[in-house]
């Protein structure tokens, strides 16, 4: 009888450990955070905030904007198929044309919410591209910053992950050498997963199995 419960026991411990397995379907290529605290002042930490929520779609215009509820912590993701390319906005080089499959939705200026410290609205967004770019590569993504954010250090990211990114309605020659390109070169889909738990905020790659 005892025998008979103990290889009961195991044959649905071995059974449940199989179907958890079989639900595990993602493997983390890269995972890398910031603390949002660490920005070189709060109006960075909050267009960096109000970026990520135009780009899960909990704002989509100005008059969306609630800062209570977009300084909550918070987690989404995104996913890129084989081929996709992720643009930091809409304005990019030829090359990309056609082949955008997500952006930020946002242009990181007054009309759109943004904030700025007294000279540069949107302010803060370059730190989030920078994150990107790093998670990215260290994940193996073919990932383009063709300008780099070298003029100014940027918290707790090596310098040669530092993205410049610009949007300017006249200014379309500038914004396509100041964004962020990502294509998927893997042969399956990848995601982007964003954790923000009031401080620190993490950027993984994972690939779908």
């Amino acid at each position: 009888m005892f025998n008979s419960l103990v290889s009961t026991i195991l044959s649905a411990t071995l059974l449940s450990s199989t179907l958890l397995n079989g639900l595990s379907s993602e493997k983390i290529l890269a995972s890398r955070q910031i603390s949002l605290e660490k920005r070189y002042y709060p109006v960075q930490k909050e267009n960096i905030l109000l970026n990520l929520a135009y780009m899960n779609d909990r704002v989509t215009k100005k008059e969306d904007i609630n800062w209570d509820e977009i300084k909550k912590p918070f987690w989404f993701d995104f996913r890129l198929e084989p081929g996709q390319t992720f643009a930091f906005h809409n304005d990019v080089l030829p090359k990309y044309q056609g082949k955008i499959a997500r952006t930020t939705k946002a242009h990181f200026n007054w009309n759109e919410g943004f904030k700025s410290y007294g000279y540069l609205v949107g302010d803060g967004v370059c730190h989030l591209a920078s994150l990107m770019y790093w998670v990215a590569k260290d994940a193996g993504l073919e990932a383009v910053a063709p300008t780099n954010h070298n003029f100014m250090p940027i918290p707790e990211i090596s310098r040669e992950y530092g993205v410049s990114i610009y949007n300017n309605p006249l200014a379309k020659g500038s914004n396509v050498q100041q964004n962020l390109y990502i294509t998927n070169n893997k042969e399956k889909t990848v995601i982007f997963k964003f954790e923000y738990d009031g401080d620190k905020l993490k950027a993984t790659v994972l690939e779908s199995n």
